[in-house]
């Protein structure tokens, strides 16, 4: 059996891009507004909004425990 050392040699090298360079390469703009994070249209109804809130703390109190 290899230990993960050895593991990591055998990987393909990739050339280490900082965030900057690839945000730059992708087109991604910082953020000017939190108006731009906005999507009003994101969950079709309250209900739907209420579930996720609803499955969105019990996940956090499961980790928690």
């Amino acid at each position: 059996m290899s230990s993960n050392a050895e593991r990591m040699s055998e990987w393909p090298t990739a050339e280490h891009v900082p965030a900057e360079e690839l945000a730059r390469r992708q087109g991604v703009r910082p953020v000017a507004s939190v108006d731009d994070l906005a999507r009003p249209d994101l969950f079709e109804s309250d209900e739907e909004l209420d579930d996720f809130l609803a499955d969105l703390y019990a996940s956090r109190r499961t980790s928690a425990a």
